[in-house]
Order: structure tokens, then sequence, then C-alpha cells
């Protein structure tokens, strides 16, 4: 079935599963990315590393339908952009698009309808 059709069948799932299998991609590559400054006791490694793990955890229970995973994921990349503010400008401009674009895809109509539906799977 071409990826369009599914799209078009499965609209809600065909933006959220991408999003929620790149949150966990980033939670995981990140996560073992900062470890080396975990064991070395770097200054706010253990931060760092909670930080991954949100995306991680959020990124999992999206695939989960959870309502508050999107919440999460939604704080989770509005805190990047926050603490973009304290490096260059190119930085700050790519959370921000990103968070414009995870804002989108988290909240149109058929992200509601399939949030929604999560009392279906509860955790």
């Amino acid at each position: 079935m071409p990826y369009w059709r599914c799209c078009h069948e499965y609209e809600a799932t065909c933006f959220h599963h991408p999003l929620a299998c790149l949150y966990i991609l980033v939670g995981i590559v990140g996560f073992a990315f900062h470890f080396k400054e975990l064991v070395t006791r770097q200054p706010d490694a253990v931060m760092i590393e909670l930080t991954e793990l949100l995306a991680l955890v959020g990124g999992v229970f999206m695939l989960r339908a959870q309502n508050w995973a999107r919440w999460l994921a939604l704080a989770w990349v509005v805190f990047h952009v926050i603490v973009s503010l304290f490096h260059p400008v190119s930085e700050l401009a790519m959370h921000l698009v990103l968070c414009v674009v995870i804002t989108w895809v988290l909240f149109r109509p058929e992200g509601q309808r399939y949030f929604r539906n999560s009392v279906r799977d509860p955790v």
C-alpha cells in the first residue's frame, strides 16, 4: 500500500508514529552520547540525561496514544527553545521551527482524536 494512501486512511497515526519514533531515537542517542559526561561527573550531566530519558518516555507513550505524553513531548521541545535562547540564533531558529511543527502535529484535529482514544489502552 502506498505511503500516501496509508496517511489518508490512518491520518492520525501517519504523523504521530514517526514523531514518537523520532523522540525515542533522540532519547536513546542523546542518552548514549551524553553518558560519558555522566560517568566523568560533569556539571549538569544528570539533568541532561534526565531530559534525554524524558524524550524516550514521551515517545514510547505517544505510541500508546497517551494524552499526557504529547504534553510531555511539547514541554520537552519548549524547554529546548528556552535553553536555545542562550545559544547562537541559528540554534534558536531551528528549535523554534521544530516546536511549531511538533505542536502542529500533536494538536491538529486528527491528533486530538488519536490521543482522546487513549482510554482504550490505559496505563
